[in-house]
């Protein structure tokens, strides 16, 4: 067997020796071949001489990439192309491999037998405090899709998931309006209408966040990819609605409408079905666009 570790990076050429570090400490203990694949995403710091110096090491199957500035989804959309592996994980720049990640992979994997019509194992992430970024799954090992984990089944935070190669590769991460971004769950939930998702309360990734990550920027993402976001959103109501409590309901309304008055869409009733839905958002439309004008400085 083999994984594929992926990683799309810009201007984080003091992060990646941590990264590369860890996953160096995992093959020790793993019996699977690694490689690890890299996009530089138009870097401007020492990140090509630095990766260069890695593949001199000869410690590690890699390969570099290079594109102009386009953002982490493309270099991602790129890059499982290049991937030979049997399995794919995606590992930020702000990213490490926890001690003994890969050896957990490959018992879980071994465990599993079957994982034809499963499309991801989905393990724990932690930050660098060894705190959970999120809450546990309910047990191990059982099987569920990204859509009711979360919408359904009370998980938050961030989690790591190990693809199967075969049902990722078929799949990219949409982007819209030339954006350069867009979240994972769109993808995941376009992949649950076909797979499933087999989850473990096992540690493999560890995140060391940075104040110019993701999350500490959220709303300034939002401002700048507002359109992968609206259809996002949008295409939640074509999910299986039933079973989501009022809270998380209240949390898609809330943000289809952010995000359409962020478009300037007009007919945003056209695309949603169930009479409920609609009559929420009449509801709450005129406050949610009040407080999104607000919050976003719009006139």
């Amino acid at each position: 067997m083999k994984i594929s570790i992926l990683t799309g990076t810009y201007n984080r050429a003091d992060l990646l020796n941590k990264l590369y570090k860890s996953i160096i400490e995992n093959c020790k203990s793993c019996n699977w071949q690694v490689e690890w694949l890299i996009m530089d995403d138009e870097s401007t710091d020492n990140t090509r001489m630095l990766i260069n110096q890695y593949i001199e090491e000869n410690k590690l199957e890699i390969k570099y990439f290079y594109q102009k500035n386009s953002g982490k989804m493309v270099a991602i959309n790129k890059l499982i192309k290049e991937a030979t592996g049997d399995f794919i994980l995606e590992c930020d720049s702000d990213d490490y491999l926890a001690d003994g990640a890969i050896r957990t992979i490959e018992q879980t994997v071994d465990k599993c037998q079957n994982t034809k019509d499963v499309y991801a194992l989905v393990f724990l992430k932690y930050n660098q405090n060894n705190e959970n970024m999120g809450n546990n799954f309910k047990e191990d090992n059982y099987e569920s899709s990204m859509f009711d984990l979360y919408f359904k089944e009370g998980i938050t935070g961030e989690k790591a998931l190990v693809y199967n190669a075969e049902i990722r590769k078929k799949y990219q991460y949409e982007l819209e309006n030339n954006e350069k971004f867009v979240t994972e769950a769109r993808m995941h939930h376009k992949m649950d209408l076909k797979y499933k998702v087999r989850c473990f309360n096992k540690k493999i990734m560890i995140c060391e966040y940075k104040s110019d990550g993701y999350t500490k920027n959220i709303n300034k993402i939002f401002k700048e990819n507002p359109y992968g976001y609206y259809y996002y959103f949008q295409e939640i109501f074509e999910q299986n609605m039933k079973g989501i409590i009022l809270a998380k309901r209240y949390y898609i309304y809330k943000h289809y409408i952010l995000f359409s008055v962020l478009t300037h869409q007009k007919k945003i009733l056209k695309p949603i079905k169930k009479v409920f839905d609609k009559l929420m958002i009449i509801i709450l439309y005129i406050p949610g666009k009040i407080m999104t004008k607000i919050k976003f400085n719009m006139e």
